[in-house]
Formats: structure tokens, C-alpha cells, sequence
């Protein structure tokens, strides 16, 4: 029997049972508040019932990337309902041709004759669709050829709209996006059910929005050399194919490749770009790789050569034969220069000689662009990274092309440095913005847990949007084991602005823990991982390590109450995780540690780890018992990150992991902070019958949290700062106040998350006024500083305001800058009456 000949007879019996269900229930313009339910809904349509379900039917004209889509919706209706089905090509392109309409058309606008024809007729309305950027239609067509009385039609404006619209549906019956990088099962269902209605999607708030893979030498690249692709001998087809299939299913259509020296490069075999485009995925490539260029492995001459200065023949031929080769394919090309590897340029000292070089790289990358890509080189997607010491040659004078984007970058840490001013907005090319979820480098790196708040990706992406940053978003997400939450949520956001704004981080870790592991389970780990996020603000565990580079390493600045409170509220998140756990399904136990217990229980670990031996240190002379026991918890905090980290690579998933996870990522390029082992126990010392160590001492420090009042023109951030959240400024100058009661003279300050204004200012301007007499302040924010680094480690700049005398007292802060955010008061010592709130 031929595939046709079964198709059509599984077409009749779906054509059967869904004519019965639309006569049970006639059509209503209501629309189910689910896309996909379990049960038969009025007006709605049958995917699967009764041991039948719908074949996925596309054209064979349409572009590659539908027919993966197709297949891949196929085998997750499969996958949900145990009920095999099938993705193929339609039998003829006009149904006098062929009888068969099948239950789920797919296809894209102009390159599928079944829904070209229903444009034609009126059966479906492209409107909205023709002409737009990736964005797709779901709706029930009623008798959309001669034989066939009902179908779903998926409908794109393009390629990856039409590939977006089919996994929609993946993710509306129950197929997580992570169900392979993340072992999130689906749900089983026995019957799946389309809601009525027209369900429209797109266009995207952001036009090109990705990931860059990096710093993959202790994850993703030892993982894929040993574990997934070991023919490949490092990351590889294999492993860009199962990449390229998780960004569909998330919306995103930008990939720039690791670039380590340990990985290939990309576009060292051909067929890696060929693979991405039948993907759809638009190529492009980071900061320091213009055109499409790995420099650190494609540059063949001499390092000293790469200099347009001295060598600009050769560096333009480097970089047009990429262009020959890449041209054809959908891309976004870097424009620019800067060293081999993430280095500044050479070849010109000054600022004014570095911008006339970065001139002339702009003129002949354009040139290259016009000849081999597009005569009318502004209609070539370009953009332009001033990453680092390329924003201060920007901020001098550089002159970047009008139609390219100015993609503006974060300070490594979460906090975008700039954003376009009024001018830059109206600019063709537009803005973007360069993220960072995972990072190597100075002061701290911070490679080994996801700890990037999505409270402050809502933040920052949102500030980033409301200042037309609406081109390119692009965020490093390392190996992205284990950035999965924070990739979610930052391209959630990239897809549609709006709907992520409106959610609080709780809400987003609610909504994200349904559908990774069901509504009963939802609430607590909702809970669980905003704790979690909270804490790890305060300082991540990448960065217990208090001094910074090229400093003696010293105690960390936290008194012993405030160890012991952080101590026992990551002991409250391990109990809670230890109550949680039983009640997870066993097929997502694997899920669940991968992306809660690893995290939580690691996190914990290297916190008890890291203040146990600094206690120990402190404690060994003085208090030699109580040293010796700190010494053990140091010990076994320690083994405990090693077991549990053995447990991901090695038995999670059977093993799919190995190498993925490093204790330690990048151990040897920067200050660890995974202290030496501390002395054991000396015997009887140590015995658990001594007593405990005494209790620390109360604070000193009373604290106002800035969120106690409301003021107009400064908007609460829930999740951010160490209380509830911070307050964000407009700019509008107006003032937030409190009224302070103490009895006793203290010094007063202000605590501010390290945001950077608005503008293109290097400082934050305050007027602070205390009892009436107004002060103006300047808060220098200069990325690269002493001032800087200690904030985005602690995710807090300090600014002092001088003695407080006993009494009631009135504050108020206003500020013209955009981005500054307030987080906490603090007085020592400590107040009567915390705080009065005034509005």
C-alpha cells in the first residue's frame, strides 16, 4: 500500500470523526483560551482521538527548513499520543490533481499551492500575513479542497514563520522546547483538540534574535568531542543540527558559533553553513570575528599580520573569500575590526588613528558586501558591535554606516553600558543589544551555574526596547547547559516584548516550571528558583572570592549574622528541594536535576563550602574546636559539589551529559573559587557532641528598602536589590522620599543596583536632599574601574551621604537620568523606626 493510498484512508476516518464533532459542536466565534486541549471543544477541530491522528502535509516546493518542521511536529504528536503518524509531501499541487486535504496543512506563503489557493478564495485571510516578518496563522479551514470538509491550516509570511507555527503547536500539546537539550518529557495525552477560532502570531518585537555559543572549552566542547560526536572530535553537524532545532522551537533565527580555539571553525566544512540555512538560521558571527571570520582559527599568517594598517590586502582577501563563499546564504555580517581574539585593534595608537583605520575596514567591507551579496548594500544585514574599548572610539567620534545596526553591548555582567539616543533611534540600520548569560573574563568570570536573574533580563531587555534597541538581540549563553531558564527567558522576550513584560520573575518561573513539570508542581518550584535567583544576586558562587584580580585575596566583607542568615536560607531552599523532589514524575527526574536540584543543591554546597573555610581560617587559632568542625562542613560541602557534579556527567540521562559539566569551569585562566582543601578534623576535636560555635552578634546596619514608598515617575522592579526589589528612575527629576526616625547618630548611605544611564553619561546625576538641604552627587558608573568591578560582583555600588544625627529625619533622591536604580537605604547603627513610608 502506498503511502498516499494510507494517507488517504487515515484522512477519510479523521474527516469522519471531525464532521461528527462539528456536528455535536456547531461553530462559535469564541476562541478556548488554550491553543490545544483534552477534550472536544465547540467549533474546534480533532489532531488526534481514538487511535487516529492527523497527518503533517507540506509541499514539496516549500523551503527545507518546513519539511523539518513538519517532520518534527509529526513525531511530537506521536511522542504525546503513542499514536504513529506521518509527515509527507502533498500528492499533487491542485486538489482536481489529488483528493487529498489533509487534517494539518503546513506551509509558507507562495510556496504551498493548497494555501496559496485559499488566499485565493477567501478561505484564508493573509492580510496580516503577507509581507510580514516571521509570522504565522493557525486556523480551522472549512472544506479547503473538493472531498476533504475540514482542516488545520498553518500558515507562514515566511519560512521560519511557517517552521514557528509548527513547533507552536509542538509546545501547545505538550512538547517543551528542551525536550532534548534538557530531558523535559512530554506530557501524554491520549486526544489532542484544536480550539476554535483564527490564532494569529508575529510579527516578532526584535527582528534577529539568537545565541552565541562560547567559552565552550569545559562544557559543550567535551562534551560533543566525547560524548555526542566523537568523530567529529568537537562540536560539530551533530551537534549544530539538535541547536538548530532548539532555536526554532524557542523563535530564534540568529546563531553566532563557537569560536575557541578548541572548536573547528563553522565555515570550515561547507555544509555546516548549508545545514544552518535548510534550518533557516541566519549565520552571523560575534565582536571580535567580522564577516563571518574565526580568526582564531582561520587565520593562517603570522598574528603580527593582521593588521589592516600594514596588511590590508591580505586581511581583505581573508575576509572576501568568506564572503564568496557565505554570500548566498541568509546571514548577518560583522562589520569592524579588532584583534585575533576579543584584543583591540592594531595598527593605529591614538583614538583619531584607530577611527580613520575603522573607516576604511567600513568602506571595503561594504565593497565586498555590494559585489558578492547585493549591489544595494544597504539592504545586506550589517551590524556593528562597540564592544569594550571600541564603544570609547564610538563614544570619540567613529562613524558607523546609517543602514547598519549599532548593536550596543552589556558590561559582561547583565547591564547594558548604553543605549541609542534620539538620533541613533532614527537611524535605518536601528539598534540591538549584545547580552551576556555566561561570561569569561575580568574581574570574575562566571561560566558554571545560570545564576542571571530573568528579573533583571526583564529589566535591562525592557530599558534596551523603550530605547529602540528593536533590531538584533544576541546573548551569550556559553554552553547553554546550564543557561536554560535564562535563554527562555530572554527570548521570550525577544519574541514578544510585551506578554514578558507583564510577567514579574515569579510569574515567569510559574509559568516555565507548568510546562517543564505540570501545574501541581509549578507552585513550589516557582517559588524555589525565585529564592534561588534572589540569593544568588547578592553574589553569584562563580564569585566567592572577595578581592579582586591582581589583590590579595581577603575575608568577605559580610558580619557573621549575615553568614548565617545566607547560610540558612540556602539550607531553607535544599529542605524545600528535599520536599519537592518526591513529587516529581520519575521520567522528569532527569529534567528536574538538571535544571533545579543541580542547581540549588551546587549552589548551596559551594556557599557552605566557601564560608566554612573562611571561618576555619579565621577560627584556627583563636578557637581551635570550632575551626576543626568548620574545616569538615568546608570538606564535605566540597565533596558534595563533586558527587553531585559526577552524578549530572555520569548518570543523568544515562550518561547523554557526560563532560558537559565542570566543577570549576576556566580554573586555569582565572582566580578559582574553589578554595584548597582546609585541614581535617584533628581526632575528637571534631566530635559532633562538642558544642556548637556561639551565635554571631546582631547586625549593626539597619536597612530601608527603597521599594517602602512609591513616588511618581519611579517604577517598581520586583527581584532585583536584596529586598523585594529596587526602585527604577524615568528621568522625569522627580523625588522618592522617606521619613527616618533614629535614636542614635549613624552614617547614612545610599545602595544602588550597578545600571548604567540611559545616555551615553558616564555618571549617574542625584540631587539628595536631607531636611531640606539639597546636594547634588555624582555616581561615576565606567565600566572596567575598581568601582565597577566590585558592583557587578555584588550586585550593589555603595554611596556614602555622610553622618546621620539622632531624630526624625527627611530624605528625598531625584535624578534627570533614566536607569538609575535604588535599592536600599542603609544606617549605622541601626534605626528605632525603620522607616516611615511617605509618598
Amino acid at each position: 500500500m502506498t503511502i498516499i493510498r494510507r494517507l488517504t484512508l487515515t484522512l477519510l476516518a479523521l474527516t469522519l470523526l471531525a464532521l461528527t464533532l462539528l456536528a455535536l459542536f456547531p461553530a462559535s466565534p469564541a476562541i478556548a483560551a488554550d491553543l490545544v486541549g483534552d477534550r472536544p471543544v465547540r467549533g474546534g477541530l480533532t489532531i488526534a482521538a481514538n487511535g487516529i491522528a492527523a497527518p503533517v502535509l507540506y509541499d514539496p516546493a516549500d523551503h527545507p527548513v518546513v519539511v523539518h518542521a513538519a517532520q518534527g511536529l509529526a513525531r511530537d504528536i506521536a511522542t504525546v499520543t503513542g499514536i504513529t503518524t506521518a509527515a509527507a509531501p502533498l500528492a499533487g499541487q491542485t486538489p482536481a490533481q489529488s483528493p487529498i486535504t489533509p487534517p494539518i496543512i503546513l506551509g509558507t506563503l507562495g510556496r504551498n499551492a493548497v494555501i496559496d489557493r485559499l488566499v485565493r478564495t477567501g478561505k484564508l485571510d493573509a492580510r496580516r500575513l503577507t509581507g510580514a516578518w516571521e509570522s504565522f496563522v493557525i486556523t480551522i479551514v472549512r472544506r479547503p479542497a473538493p472531498g476533504v470538509p475540514v482542516a488545520l491550516v498553518i500558515a507562514g509570511s515566511d519560512r521560519r514563520g511557517t517552521a514557528f507555527g509548527a513547533y507552536e503547536l509542538s509546545e501547545a500539546i505538550g512538547v517543551s522546547p528542551w525536550h532534548w537539550w534538557a530531558d523535559v518529557p512530554a506530557r501524554r495525552r491520549p486526544a489532542l483538540y484544536v480550539a476554535p477560532g483564527t490564532h494569529r502570531f508575529g510579527p516578532p518585537s526584535v527582528r534577529y534574535r539568537g545565541i552565541f555559543l562560547n567559552d565552550e572549552d569545559w562544557g559543550l566542547h567535551p562534551w560533543a568531542a566525547r560524548t555526542f560526536e566523537p568523530e567529529q572530535g568537537g562540536i560539530g553537524a551533530k551537534t549544530y543540527e539538535r541547536l538548530f532545532d532548539l532555536m526554532l522551537r524557542l523563535k530564534a533565527n540568529t546563531l553566532w558559533p563557537a569560536m575557541h580555539r578548541v572548536s573547528a571553525p563553522f565555515n570550515r566544512n561547507p555544509a555546516h553553513a548549508k545545514l544552518a540555512d535548510d534550518y533557516g538560521i541566519v549565520m552571523g558571527s560575534s565582536h571580535a570575528e567580522p564577516m563571518l571570520r574565526d580568526n582564531v582559527g582561520e587565520w593562517t599568517d603570522a598574528a603580527d599580520r593582521f593588521n589592516y594598517a600594514t596588511n590590508r590586502a591580505g586581511v581583505s582577501r581573508y575576509w572576501e573569500e568568506r564572503v564568496r563563499a557565505n554570500g548566498r546564504y541568509e546571514s548577518l555580517w560583522t562589520l569592524g575590526m579588532r584583534g585575533i581574539h576579543d584584543s583591540g585593534i592594531v595598527g593605529a595608537e591614538t583614538p583619531a588613528g584607530k577611527i580613520a583605520l575603522l573607516t576604511q575596514v567600513f568602506a571595503d567591507q561594504r565593497a565586498m558586501l555590494a559585489a558578492h551579496v547585493d549591489p544595494a548594500v544597504e539592504r545586506v544585514p550589517q551590524m556593528f558591535v562597540p564592544y569594550k574599548e571600541v564603544l570609547d572610539l564610538y563614544r570619540a567620534g567613529l562613524k558607523v554606516p546609517d543602514d547598519v545596526t549599532l548593536v550596543w553591548p552589556d558590561d559582561n555582567f547583565g547591564y547594558i553600558r548604553q543605549f541609542p539616543d534620539a538620533a541613533e533611534r532614527r537611524r535605518g540600520g536601528g539598534s540591538g543589544v549584545y547580552y551576556h548569560l555566561s561570561y569569561l573574563g575580568a574581574p570574575l568570570s562566571y561560566l558554571w551555574l545560570g545564576t542571571t536573574p530573568p528579573a533583571l533580563i526583564r529589566s535591562e531587555m525592557g530599558r534596551a526596547w523603550d530605547h529602540g534597541a528593536r533590531t538584533v538581540w544576541i546573548a551569550n549563553v556559553g554552553d547553554v547547559k546550564p543557561a536554560e531558564i535564562g535563554i527562555t527567558a530572554f527570548l521570550a522576550m525577544a519574541w514578544n516584548v510585551d506578554t514578558a513584560r507583564a510577567q514579574t520573575q515569579r510569574d515567569f518561573l510559574h509559568d516555565w516550571a507548568t510546562r517543564s513539570f505540570g501545574a501541581a508542581a509549578a507552585p513550589p518550584i516557582a517559588d524555589l528558583m525565585d529564592r534561588w535567583y534572589r540569593l544568588n544576586l547578592e553574589r553569584r558562587p562563580e564569585h566567592l572570592h572577595y578581592g579582586l584580580p591582581g589583590q590579595r585575596p581577603r575575608p568577605s566583607p559580610l558580619a557573621p549574622a549575615a553568614i548565617d542568615a545566607r547560610l540558612a536560607a540556602f539550607d531553607a531552599l535544599v529542605a524545600d528541594l528535599d520536599r519537592i523532589e518526591p513529587g516529581i514524575a520519575p521520567d522528569a527526574r532527569d529534567a528536574f536535576f538538571e535544571l533545579v536540584a543541580y542547581p540549588v543543591r551546587a549552589a548551596a554546597a559551594a556557599n557552605r563550602r566557601y564560608f566554612s573555610a573562611e571561618r576555619y581560617a579565621a577560627w584556627a587559632d583563636s578557637r581551635p574546636l570550632h575551626a576543626r568542625r568548620a574545616a569538615a562542613d568546608a570538606r564535605a560541602a566540597d565533596a558534595l559539589v563533586t558527587s553531585l557534579t559526577r552524578r549530572f556527567n555520569n548518570e543523568i540521562a544515562g550518561g547523554k551529559w557526560r563532560h558537559i559539566m565542570a566543577e570549576e569551569p576556566a580554573d586555569n585562566q582565572w582566580p578559582g573559587y574553589r578554595l584548597p582543601p582546609v585541614a581535617l578534623p584533628a581526632p575528637g576535636l571534631a566530635d559532633p557532641a562538642a558544642p556548637a560555635a556561639p551565635p554571631a552578634p546582631p547586625a549593626t546596619t539597619s536597612v530601608v528598602e527603597a521599594e517602602s514608598v512609591a513616588a511618581k515617575g519611579w517604577r517598581f522592579v520586583p527581584g532585583l536589590g536584596r529586598g523585594t526589589g529596587a526602585m527604577l528612575a524615568s528621568g522625569a527629576g522627580t523625588p522618592i522620599g522617606w521619613t527616618l526616625d533614629t535614636d542614635r547618630a549613624g552614617t547614612l548611605a545610599i545602595q544602588l543596583v550597578p545600571t548604567f544611564p540611559g545616555t551615553a553619561r558616564t555618571d549617574f546625576r542625584l540631587t539628595v536632599t536631607l531636611d531640606g538641604t539639597p546636594r547634588t552627587i555624582a555616581v561615576p558608573r565606567h565600566a572596567g574601574d575598581a568601582a565597577w568591578s566590585a558592583g557587578v560582583l555584588d550586585n550593589l555600588v555603595s554611596v556614602p551621604l555622610g553622618p546621620l544625627t539622632p531624630g526624625r529625619h527627611r530624605l528625598t533622591i531625584a535624578t534627570p537620568d533614566e536607569g538609575l536604580m535604588l535599592d536600599r537605604l542603609t544606617v549605622t547603627p541601626p534605626l528605632t523606626n525603620a522607616a516611615t513610608p511617605t509618598h
